[in-house]
């Protein structure tokens, strides 16, 4: 099985951002809350305060569960490495320094920026920077 791509320039010039059809939200739920077994969500994580779900927003709607926020997501399409050094800094620092906020996750082939729905266009464009 491939690693993934480890060097930093090539990551940045390679990474062809997709943006990904629909909007995105995360939601809390309590470690006492079972309901969410009929829930589709795309990625979970354990907190000492509860689960973290990362749901499509219609399905989170549709059980009332409630988010502050709403994304869009962007995938990496590039395979970097869980041990890739820097990728994820210089791509946060620049939408940093746009003011933009963004929840990156790391999953075994891609990396996944959720930013916010509203400026999803702006960080495809800030992001397609990298491959000039």
């Amino acid at each position: 099985m491939m690693s993934g791509e480890t060097n930093l320039s090539y990551l940045l010039g390679s990474m062809q951002p997709i943006l990904r059809q629909g909007e995105y939200v995360f939601c809390s739920l309590s470690h006492q809350e079972h309901g969410y077994a009929q829930l589709d969500p795309i990625g979970f994580f354990r907190e000492d305060e509860g689960l973290t779900l990362i749901l499509e927003r219609e399905q989170a709607d549709a059980v009332s569960l409630s988010y502050t926020a709403v994304f869009c997501m962007i995938t990496l399409s590039i395979h970097s490495s869980l041990e890739a050094v820097g990728f994820l800094a210089a791509i946060t620092g620049k939408l940093a320094e746009h003011d933009m906020s963004v929840n990156p996750i790391s999953a075994y082939y891609h990396d996944h920026l959720f930013v916010p729905a509203g400026r999803a266009q702006e960080a495809m464009a800030l992001l397609q920077e990298f491959a000039k």
